[in-house]
């Protein structure tokens, strides 16, 4: 691929490589070094795979930081959502990779451009490669660069939480009994309400929960009441 063209990649990524053959064999696919005689150009599999590590060593770090009351539980589940396919796939597509994908001419007529596996893939060997070439705090402030938006989107919404679910379960499990959710007091005005929810095992207080439904406040008691049970697990 043209320097040019890898200059352009550097420029929209805010990062700009001292190895530039690092860029070039991140966005290189196993099909292209498949169709070549040329032996000495490597594909991005190498890179992937350590790319993978550093994102799952940054997010982690960034997890545990930001969320300082939460269970090893809940951090490996939002992890698992920031590092998955999908959502590497959402920001590979921001940083137009698929553009500068270096591809064989069977990837290339089968739409390998815009294959979220290609894209995931050459996201973290994007990742490993600026960490190759300038360490860790570079390839730390680019995945905080890129991803800090999504991570902040997942947190809020907390799309990958149902607390509810996981406590019934754990409930059962371990008390083998269902628990109780009551209502305990609505205050504010109509339009700003706020629910306070007790979460009861076998009548006693295990959670509670305010929050601007009664979905909510439920939600936020069984995270409560899933860190006491998590808790007394370690004990």
């Amino acid at each position: 691929m043209p320097k040019i063209e890898l200059r352009q990649l550097e420029e929209t990524a805010s990062y700009q490589f001292n190895r530039l053959h690092l860029l070039q064999e991140a966005l290189t696919h196993k099909s292209f070094i498949n169709e070549i005689t040329e032996k000495s150009l490597k594909d991005n599999e190498r890179l992937e795979f350590l790319g993978d590590a550093v994102l799952d060593l940054v997010v982690s770090r960034y997890l545990f930081d930001k969320l300082p009351e939460a269970q090893e539980g809940e951090l490996s589940k939002i992890k698992s959502t920031i590092v998955s396919e999908p959502t590497l796939a959402i920001i590979a597509r921001k940083l137009n990779l698929g553009d500068f994908l270096i591809l064989g001419k069977g990837e290339e007529l089968s739409q390998g451009r815009n294959k979220s596996s290609l894209l995931a893939n050459a996201l973290e060997a994007l990742i490993a490669a600026i960490y190759i070439d300038s360490g860790l705090r570079s390839a730390e402030a680019f995945i905080r660069l890129w991803f800090t938006e999504t991570i902040e989107n997942i947190l809020t919404s907390q799309i990958t939480f149902d607390y509810k679910t996981d406590f019934q379960e754990q409930c059962q499990k371990v008390y083998e009994v269902l628990p109780e959710y009551k209502l305990i007091k609505t205050t504010g005005p109509d339009h700003e309400k706020v629910f306070e929810i007790h979460l009861l095992v076998k009548g006693d207080l295990f959670g509670v929960g305010t929050g601007k439904s009664k979905k909510e406040a439920e939600q936020k008691a069984a995270r409560e009441a899933l860190n006491r049970i998590k808790g007394e697990e370690k004990s």
